[in-house]
């Protein structure tokens, strides 16, 4: 329930990401809730993302992007925060970490953007 509330809560919010937190909440829940499950992969908008990843693992161009800006923008951001040296480094090389493996990732097919639409 906590990644699918905030999966939720970055729906609403810029900067907040979506689709990792409905992930993680499909995940949890095909552990031990397969309504939620099966809610969650019947979704009209988050479905299809969803189902796609857990079939083969493949994240849409555009959540490749978004991601990667958002990331970008929380970079520059923690440049001008007071946190130590070590921390800036530390998590912006993390960022920069996930969002090469993310654009290594692949992208569905066109069948499944159109069925997504």
């Amino acid at each position: 329930m906590i990644f699918l509330i905030l999966g939720f809560i970055g729906a609403l919010l810029p900067g907040m990401p979506t689709t990792v937190f409905l992930i993680l909440a499909a995940w949890s829940a095909s552990k031990g809730w397969p309504q939620m499950d099966a809610w969650l992969l019947n979704h009209p908008k988050y479905g299809p993302t969803l189902r796609s990843w857990r079939e083969k693992g493949t994240v849409p161009r555009k959540a490749k992007w978004l991601a990667s800006i958002m990331m970008l923008f929380s970079a520059i951001i923690m440049l001008f925060t007071n946190a130590p040296l070590l921390v800036k480094v530390f998590t912006d090389l993390t960022m920069l970490s996930v969002s090469i493996w993310l654009w290594l990732r692949p992208e569905p097919s066109n069948e499944k953007i159109k069925e997504a639409e």
